[in-house]
């Protein structure tokens, strides 16, 4: 191959790494910011000067052959310094800039973090962010997504992960449900009541609790109730119209706690394995972290913590 040739093929090269791990040509251009056409032509013009087959294309995905992630794994660690190298550069100018694509569960992104983005935007004009909101658990690296906010008791080992906030669950009722079936004393209570659930799976639902003042301790009691739904949102919609008693992280019901729309029940005894204990943003572990995500990032920390309080 003349050398001119090699030259031009190193955009493709990275090309074909993004393909990869988008796993379909439509996905690899968005990431891009290209056509599929023009994708689909540079990997076309890779396979012919290179003069082996690289990628394996079926009716629903693209897969890489044998020798095409082999191509890619040799030159992934090349392309990353190489990245890494533009971004630290770009990264001396006075502002954060750049887009920084970020994914987030619907009802804590609408709730908390959508309502942060306009200061943030105002205070950075040159970041972009594009966010995605969905309960669906994004794989960060494959999905080409910066940062992923994520409410949860444990963060994967292979990521760096930066605390945002404690978080609570409790244990809620509107007035006018207690006024008409009384107030739940302790756990075993609630058999006895219409309980508002989180959908998770199709096993039978029940909750568990342990005492404040002896963690070690549990007691899981099977529900009872005629609506459930894998949205908290939607769960203390129902709640605060009187239809029974819910489980919803503090994020979704401190507010109406507070003015008195619900009534925080059972403060002696701390919910288990419903919601996370906190709210993290996460990313893929490397060694360089963009500007532009740590200064969103440092907002975050700063206005959840505030708010927290």
């Amino acid at each position: 191959m003349k050398e001119h040739q090699k030259e031009l093929m190193w955009s493709h090269i990275y090309w074909l790494g993004v393909l990869g791990a988008a796993g379909s040509y439509t996905a690899a251009a968005k990431r891009l910011g290209v056509s599929k056409g023009a994708v689909s032509l540079r990997i076309t013009e890779l396979e012919q000067v290179s003069g082996v087959a690289l990628v394996r294309r079926t009716t629903r995905s693209v897969r890489l052959t044998e020798a095409g992630q082999a191509l890619v794994d040799g030159t992934r660690q090349a392309f990353l310094a190489i990245e890494q190298g533009f971004d630290s550069i770009r990264d001396l100018a006075e502002e954060p800039r750049g887009v920084v694509r970020v994914t987030a569960p619907v009802a804590l992104g609408r709730q908390k973090i959508i309502p942060l983005i306009s200061p943030f935007l105002q205070a950075c004009p040159d970041v972009r962010i594009e966010m995605e909101l969905s309960d669906h658990l994004s794989s960060l690296a494959r999905e080409g997504f910066d940062l992923a906010i994520r409410h949860s008791s444990n963060v994967p080992e292979t990521h760096v992960a930066w605390l945002l906030r404690p978080s609570i669950t409790m244990l809620v009722a509107a007035p006018s449900y207690l006024a008409r079936h009384g107030i739940p004393k302790t756990p075993d209570d609630l058999t006895g009541h219409n309980c508002l659930y989180y959908l998770r799976s199709a096993a039978a639902p029940a909750w568990s609790f342990a005492p404040v003042r002896r963690p070690d301790e549990r007691r899981s009691v099977a529900l009872r109730g005629n609506f459930c739904a894998n949205n908290s949102e939607a769960l203390r919609e129902l709640v605060l119209a009187g239809q029974g008693i819910a489980l919803l992280p503090d994020f979704s019901a401190r507010d109406e706690v507070d003015t008195g729309a619900l009534v925080r029940l059972l403060p002696a005894w701390k919910p288990v394995g419903v919601f996370g204990d906190a709210i993290y943003a996460i990313r893929p572990y490397s060694a360089y972290v963009p500007r532009a995500v740590r200064a969103f990032v440092d907002h975050l920390k700063a206005q959840l913590s505030v708010r927290a309080g």
